[in-house]
């Protein structure tokens, strides 16, 4: 018979990947990931909007021309009449009034503010009416920052209670863990590319929190049904057990990320990016990095940390002792595995002596009958014809 593929094991569970086993390497690999993000926190920090860091945004018709050409025409007139200001980014956006390009830069007097939209409009060959123009104070951002952050504490303190009645505490320690690990490594994503920080980013992130919560939680349910009653048995450590459930769940979770993949893929590359909706780039972009990073960290973050934290539990570490042991013993010969011909566990007298093991072999058994012909002619060892106390020899008529 054909060996299945690995595609159709991977959908039975038996694919046997040595997740939990290779935990040292995951934990490496996040950590030099993890130092990698703390490191552009530090050195390179954040891209921020004007929402952020204060500017001006200005709106201009499509109909200008291209957006390379609008840009290059507003940073002239932030040279000119903009104190050295300039473009600090430039997207086409689309609305029921028709399409325009949306140019934000940097912090702007009011006064320099008309200055530049004066000049952009005699450049442009439109009239001054047709630029809209804004201006966002840094004070609005830390306001969404500050609100942002306290969102996030207490999303993770109830987070923190749910799993631990749900589950038990060193579960929780191992999901929020991996929660945390998913927004440094996102956050440092950012930080590396340089991707603009916006509000719409802050909502991504606390979006991917919930998808990166329900992906941990599948996994834990079928690992706490696994070990269920583990210590009841010696035939599995907690770590594989833990892994075997990891198998058993894997493409669940594959699957679901990539249902929750596919239409943040379109929001982002196919409304953004063709279509120029760039008010969903923002949005869309930090839920496509979320998401996949967030399935990573549930599989070879979470469930590994936690093997790493019941380990430490007496219990468990007795028992994952007990089951090595027995298995060095099968290994050795003197212990017989469950299910072996029971010819093979004859005792070292026997081995000896073959004709004690047959004198042994045709004993009767303890409480057993003795064996041979009962007399003729009586039943029980009681006389013939007569019964209990009745004297015998007279037939009934």
């Amino acid at each position: 018979m054909a060996k299945s593929g690995l595609a159709a094991r991977l959908y039975r569970g038996e694919a046997d990947l040595n997740i939990v086993g290779k935990r040292k390497l995951w934990f490496g690999v996040a950590g030099v990931l993890v130092l990698i993000a703390v490191l552009s926190f530090l050195l390179s920090g954040f891209k921020l909007g004007i929402e952020f860091a204060g500017g001006n945004s200005f709106q201009v018709p499509a109909s200008v021309g291209t957006l390379e050409q609008a840009e290059a025409k507003v940073d002239a007139a932030l040279a000119a009449k903009g104190g050295g200001a300039e473009v600090v980014t430039a997207q086409k956006v689309g609305s029921t009034s028709g399409e325009y390009y949306e140019l934000r830069t940097g912090q702007l007097s009011a006064e320099q503010a008309n200055e530049v939209k004066t000049e952009m409009a005699q450049s442009f060959g439109i009239q001054a009416d047709q630029i809209s123009g804004s201006q966002v104070s840094e004070a609005w951002g830390s306001q969404v920052t500050s609100r942002a952050l306290l969102g996030l504490v207490i999303f993770v303190a109830v987070v923190a209670i749910y799993l631990i009645l749900r589950f038990e505490w060193r579960m929780a320690a191992a999901a929020i863990a991996s929660l945390f690990t998913n927004l440094v490594l996102t956050a440092g994503i950012y930080s590396l590319v340089g991707f603009e920080v916006t509000p719409s980013t802050i909502i991504g992130f606390l979006t991917i929190l919930g998808f990166a919560l329900y992906d941990v939680v599948v996994v834990f349910d079928k690992v706490q049904e696994n070990t269920r009653g583990i210590t009841a048995n010696n035939n599995q450590t907690y770590g594989e057990a833990a892994n075997l459930a990891l198998n058993q769940s894997l493409m669940r979770s594959l699957n679901t990320s990539v249902v929750a993949l596919l239409p943040v893929g379109g929001l982002l590359f196919i409304g953004a990016g063709l279509l120029g909706a760039g008010t969903l780039k923002d949005l869309g972009l930090v839920l496509f990095v979320g998401m996949a990073v967030a399935f990573l960290t549930s599989i070879l973050l979470a469930t590994p940390l936690l093997v790493l934290l019941k380990n430490q539990d007496p219990r468990i570490s007795a028992h994952n002792k007990r089951v090595l042991a027995r298995r060095g013993a099968i290994a050795r010969g003197e212990v017989t595995p469950k299910g072996a011909p029971r010819a093979a566990t004859a005792t070292a007298d026997e081995a000896i002596d073959p004709e004690a093991a047959a004198l042994a072999g045709a004993a009767p058994k303890v409480g057993a009958r003795p064996a041979g012909k009962r007399p003729s002619g009586a039943r029980g060892g009681r006389p013939a014809g007569g019964g209990g106390n009745r004297p015998g020899g007279a037939k009934r008529r």
